[in-house]
C-alpha cells in the first residue's frame, strides 16, 4: 500500500512539474509576443522619427548579430548552447532571395499597419492571413479546403469588415493602415508557401533560414531607405545620440528575435494546435490591454468584430487540427507551421 502511495505521489509531482513548465513557457510566449507588439508600436508612433523601414532594417541587424553571438557561444560552450554553424554560402543566399523579398514585405507592411492602426485594431487589421492561406493554397498548390474551414474563413472575413465599419463609425479608421494590414496578411501567407519551398536549402533548420533571411534583408533595405527619404529623417532625428532611443531599438530587435525561440519552445512543450490556440488567446489579451492602456471606449459591435476574428481563427485551427490527425503530416510541414506561427506573432 505504501509503495502504491509513493508511486501515485511521484506521478502527481511529475504532473505538477510538467504543468508548471507548460504554464511558464506559455506565460513567456505571451510576455515576449505582447511586449514586442507594444515596443514596435512605441517606436513607430514616434512623431519625431517617421522611419518605419529604418526601424525594421535595424531589427534585422540585431537578429543577424544575435545569430553570430549564439554561433560563437555554441563553439565556446558546445554542450550548453545548441546553435547551427553559420558559414555564409552565396548559393544558399541566392536561392533564399525570393523568400527574402516576401519576408521584407511581410515585416515592413506589418510594422506600417501597426503604425497607422495601433495595437487595439491590429488583430482585426491583420486578420486575413488565414483567408489568404486558403486562397493561395488553392491557387498555387491546388490544395482544396474543407467546407468547415471555409466557413471559419467566412467568419474571419465578416469580423474584419465589421471591424473596419466600426472603426469608421468611431472616426478612428485609417484606410492606409487597413490596406497595409491586408498586404501584410497576403505576405504572411506567401511567406509560409515560400518557406516550405526553400526549407531543404538550409537543411530544414529554422535558425539558418532566419540568418540568411535577415542578412539578405539588410542588403535589400539599404536602397529602400535611401530612395524612401528616410535617411534624411534619421539623420535629422533630435534623439539620434540618446542611449534610451537605441536601447529601445535594441530591445525591440531582441524581442523580435526571441519570438522565434519561444514559439518553438511552446510547440515543444504543448503542440502546434495548442500553440495556435494560445496565440489566438494572446491576441485577445493584447487587444484588451491596448484598449485599457488607451483608456478608450469601444462599442459592442467593435468588440463583436474582434470576437468574430478570434473565434473564426480558433475554429479554423481546431478544424485543421482534426483534419491533420486523419492524414500523416510530413516533417517539413511541421517546421513550416512553426515558422509561420513565428511570423504571425513577429510584428
Amino acid at each position: 500500500m505504501a509503495l502504491l502511495d509513493s508511486t501515485q505521489s511521484e506521478k502527481d509531482e511529475s504532473f505538477i512539474l510538467r504543468a508548471t513548465k507548460i504554464a511558464a513557457v506559455v506565460a513567456l510566449y505571451w510576455f515576449i509576443s505582447i511586449s514586442m507588439v507594444f515596443l514596435n508600436n512605441y517606436l513607430l508612433e514616434n512623431k519625431d522619427l517617421d522611419a518605419p523601414i529604418f526601424i525594421t532594417f535595424f531589427q534585422c541587424i540585431v537578429s543577424v548579430g544575435l545569430c553570430w553571438i549564439l554561433n560563437f557561444l555554441s563553439k565556446l560552450c558546445p554542450g550548453f548552447v545548441d546553435f547551427p554553424s553559420l558559414k555564409f554560402d552565396f548559393r544558399v543566399s541566392r536561392e533564399i532571395l525570393p523568400l527574402t523579398i516576401v519576408f521584407i514585405g511581410m515585416i515592413t507592411f506589418n510594422n506600417l499597419c501597426l503604425k497607422y492602426v495601433g495595437v487595439a485594431f491590429y488583430t482585426v487589421g491583420r486578420s486575413l492571413s488565414t483567408v489568404f492561406n486558403v486562397a493561395l493554397s488553392y491557387a498555387v498548390l491546388k490544395q482544396t479546403t474543407s467546407f468547415y474551414a471555409v466557413l471559419c474563413c467566412g467568419v474571419i472575413l465578416g469580423g474584419f469588415w465589421l471591424g473596419v465599419d466600426q472603426e469608421s463609425v468611431a472616426g478612428s479608421l485609417s484606410w492606409t493602415g487597413v490596406v497595409f494590414g491586408v498586404v501584410a496578411s497576403l505576405c504572411v501567407s506567401l511567406n509560409a508557401i515560400y518557406t516550405k519551398k526553400v526549407m531543404p536549402v538550409v537543411d530544414g533548420n529554422i535558425w539558418k533560414l532566419s540568418y540568411y533571411n535577415n542578412l539578405n534583408a539588410i542588403v535589400l533595405f539599404i536602397p529602400l531607405i535611401a530612395f524612401s527619404g528616410e535617411l534624411k529623417s534619421v539623420l535629422e532625428f533630435n534623439r539620434l545620440t540618446h542611449l534610451h532611443f537605441w536601447g529601445m531599438m535594441i530591445v525591440g530587435g531582441i524581442f523580435g528575435f526571441a519570438i522565434g525561440y519561444v514559439t518553438g519552445l511552446q510547440i515543444k512543450f504543448t503542440s502546434p494546435l495548442t500553440h495556435n490556440v494560445s496565440g489566438t488567446a494572446k491576441s485577445c489579451a493584447q487587444t484588451v490591454l491596448a484598449v485599457v492602456h488607451l483608456g478608450s471606449s469601444k462599442s459592442n459591435l467593435w468588440w463583436t468584430s474582434n470576437m468574430m476574428v478570434l473565434v473564426g481563427s480558433f475554429a479554423y485551427t481546431w478544424v485543421k487540427g482534426l483534419e491533420m490527425k486523419k492524414v500523416q503530416v510530413p516533417p517539413e510541414t511541421e517546421n513550416t507551421s512553426s515558422l509561420k506561427s513565428k511570423d504571425d506573432s513577429m510584428v
